[in-house]
């Protein structure tokens, strides 16, 4: 492959200088490098420190798994590449018991080369196993919220599959620790959570940036009906559609 490489290279320097005469000789020390694109698992889609010993971090890449450090970051072990798919869009730590992880998979950034993923994740021992907790179908998982006084109440938000339509998208909800899932937001088939926010002295205050977008394989096209700001003060049972009035 090098060969083929460096007389592609050689025959279009010859082509670009037309007649004019070129001493080969000076290039038979030249090699052909891989200068990109980079590795796409490479992209950091999430981060989650356990606050009480921030030397223990979690990060997840887009098509790289979960990797968990204990010194602050000086090493690094992959704790999730036992699982169907190492897609990541979201990470969650449990703080007042940091053993409990929550990884939702799919990466929730509508680029042109997204990974997909397959629903929720959870850890009861800092990551070594891991429990699948549903949501196959939302496809992407962006955003994470656990309530900080009732750990067992779990907020997802789904940006959901960009290339297609599907109604599995917008925010659930679980007050089991995950056992069954309630969506109490959404918009329209298009649409899927760009970001969502917890009040960190109130956890039944939550805002969603809900945002309809869609992918092709030639085009991309943002924002629609379904886009817009909510927040709800009673966690989730009503939402308010924020606007300039606001």
């Amino acid at each position: 492959m090098k060969k083929i490489l460096t007389s592609i290279f050689l025959i279009n320097i010859a082509l670009a200088v037309s007649a004019q005469q070129i001493d080969f000789s000076l290039l038979k020390a030249m090699k052909p490098r891989n200068i990109g694109p980079g590795s796409m698992s490479g992209r950091v889609t999430a981060i989650a420190p356990v606050e009480a010993n921030p030397d223990i971090i979690y990060i997840g890449a887009a098509s790289g798994g979960v990797w968990k450090t204990e010194n602050g970051g000086t090493t690094w072990k992959s704790i999730f590449d036992a699982n169907p798919t190492v897609n990541i869009g979201a990470i969650a730590v449990q703080q007042n018991n940091p053993n409990v992880i929550w990884v939702g998979t799919g990466e929730g950034n509508p680029r042109n080369s997204i990974n997909l993923g397959q629903g929720i994740y959870k850890s009861l021992d800092g990551g070594r196993t891991w429990k699948a907790m549903g949501l196959e179908k939302t496809i992407t998982i962006h955003r994470i919220l656990i309530d900080p006084q009732h750990p067992n109440t779990i907020y997802v938000g789904a940006m959901g599959n960009p290339f297609a339509e599907h109604s599995e998208r917008g925010v659930y909800k679980s007050t089991d620790g995950g056992e069954t899932w309630t969506k109490i937001l959404y918009t329209n088939a298009s649409s899927g959570v760009g970001d969502m926010v917890m009040d960190p002295t109130n956890p039944n205050k939550i805002f969603v940036n809900m945002w309809q977008m869609r992918r092709t394989a030639y085009d991309f096209k943002s924002g629609g009906p379904g886009s817009g700001f909510y927040m709800t003060l009673d966690g989730g049972k009503n939402w308010t559609k924020l606007d300039k009035n606001n």
